[in-house]
């Protein structure tokens, strides 16, 4: 492991942060909160020396393989997250580092899973905390290393790594030849789809400028942090239309928007797992929909607000961005095992969705189709095909193990999590875990639903799931690479 070039490109990171961090300074600023500048100024300069220090007194311009590019996306994001999460325990309005961290992780990691109870408060004295706890969620959306591939002026060429190993999905190549031009690309897609997101929301009488650029960070990273108790049921009808819709749409795989750029519309509409994700969410709506007009204890005037709440949850849950206009902890349990399926199927590869990726769960049921014909056929050959075209053994495989290691670290989270004494519900247990694994947010119980949050969780069990948030995000790999000694004395 080269660890002089993985270090000097987190330096590079840190100072990138840095910058970040201005950001929400000025908010504090503008909205004359001067009681939080000190805790913004402080970790800016933190990152600054170490930033420089790292990027210019390690000197190594060796060329990056695999294993380093693993190792840098995952210390990247550990260290990232640690400097993020300082901001909120100087300024004292999350006192307990642990707790400020679980904060900064979910930001980054677009989970939105939240340890605050009492987030009416920070909106009246606090927006610009408001701010960098809902910017993270953009930055991490697209992946915090692509954007600094994208914005850094020199062109290393050895940045496919970092992409393949921060990117979602079962396979990750370049919109065009150089890496740099498509980290651009997806970046300006990305922004411009939140610029009019944005545009959109401040329509909404009740949406200020502040809460539309929220509403609209969390939306594009599908993260979901709040700012309102309840939630984006607190505004109209009619942003809860918009939130739903693009919720759907930063959930799709942003190679097929570069397609419609250069007019190729024809390929979009071929795409099978756009299809199947589109299927996925229609079935879903119209089923949870009839289910909880029809349960009497919900008491839905209509049918048609009965299909408005379904559309907004199942786009929440499906492309893991967790925003609420319900509390779906009190539908049927039918409902919410729908929920719960949903969560696991996530968005598309290449989105800013979590979860297995619609793609991935695509390949294993063809796969188990596949093991089911050689059992009655043992001597056929038949390939998996995805667009028409036969999806390598290699990525198939890739998915058959990439299965069973999420759902080995799904089982243990679980064991650990249960020793929690105060988690007395299994619901609770295996809903949180399958919250973060899958950077959804709100589970499917009282204490963490939509209206809930993680406060009364134990240091050990917060710290489990923060694991297990990076795990989901960072797809494994890139997290269990760096605990790996033997990756390190290897040269």
């Amino acid at each position: 492991m080269n660890v002089k070039v993985i270090f000097k490109t987190i330096g590079k990171l840190l100072l990138v942060e840095a910058i970040m961090l201005c950001l929400p300074l000025i908010v504090a600023l503008i909205y004359h909160e001067y009681n939080y500048i000190l805790p913004f100024v402080i970790p800016i300069a933190i990152l600054l020396i170490l930033g420089l220090i790292l990027s210019n007194i390690i000197k190594d311009n060796s060329r990056m393989y695999a294993k380093e590019g693993f190792a840098v996306v995952g210390l990247s994001w550990i260290f990232m997250s640690l400097f993020g999460a300082l901001p909120f325990t100087i300024s004292g309005i999350i006192p307990n580092y642990i707790d400020a961290l679980f904060e900064t992780v979910s930001g980054f990691t677009t989970t939105g899973s939240s340890i605050i109870s009492n987030i009416d408060t920070w909106y009246d004295s606090a927006k610009s905390l408001l701010f960098w706890r809902s910017f993270t969620h953009w930055i991490g959306g697209m992946g915090v290393l692509v954007f600094v591939i994208a914005i850094l002026p020199k062109d290393e060429g050895h940045n496919i790594h970092i992409i393949k190993a921060e990117a979602t999905g079962p396979k990750v190549g370049k919109l065009v030849s150089k890496v740099k031009i498509t980290a651009r690309i997806l970046y300006l897609i990305y922004f411009s789809l939140t610029i009019l997101l944005f545009i959109l929301l401040l329509f909404d009488p009740k949406m200020s400028p502040f809460d539309s650029m929220i509403h609209a960070f969390g939306t594009a990273g599908t993260g979901g942090f709040g700012i309102r108790s309840e939630s984006v049921g607190y505004y109209s009808v009619y942003s809860q239309v918009i939130i739903s819709i693009f919720m759907l749409i930063f959930g799709v795989n942003f190679n097929l928007y570069y397609l419609i750029l250069i007019g190729n519309f024809k390929q979009v509409f071929k795409n099978e797992e756009f299809k199947w994700y589109i299927s996925i969410v229609i079935i879903s709506t119209l089923v949870i929909g009839i289910d909880i007009f029809l349960d009497t204890s919900l008491t839905y005037s209509s049918i048609a607000l009965a299909l408005k709440d379904s559309f907004f949850q199942v786009s929440s849950i499906m492309t893991t961005t967790g925003f609420a206009v319900a509390d779906f902890a009190k539908w049927s349990t039918f409902s919410k095992m729908l929920l719960l399926t949903l969560m696991f199927i996530g968005g598309c590869a290449g989105s800013t969705g979590g979860g297995l990726k619609v793609s991935r769960i695509v390949i294993l049921l063809k796969s188990a189709k596949r093991e089911l014909k050689k059992i009655v056929h043992p001597r056929s050959v038949s390939n998996i095909k995805m667009d028409n075209a036969t999806v390598d053994e290699s990525v198939v495989k890739g998915v058959n193990n990439y299965f069973v290691i999420i759902m080995l670290i799904f089982i243990i989270s679980i064991i650990i999590v249960s020793l929690d004494p105060n988690i007395l519900d299994l619901s609770t247990v295996i809903s949180s875990v399958a919250a973060c694994l899958n950077n959804i947010g709100p589970g499917l119980s009282d204490m963490i639903g939509p209206f809930g949050n993680y406060g009364d969780f134990s240091w050990f069990s917060k710290l489990t799931l923060i694991i297990t948030m990076l795990i989901g995000r960072l797809e494994i790999y890139p997290i269990l690479l760096i605990f790996n000694i033997k990756n390190w004395l290897k040269r």
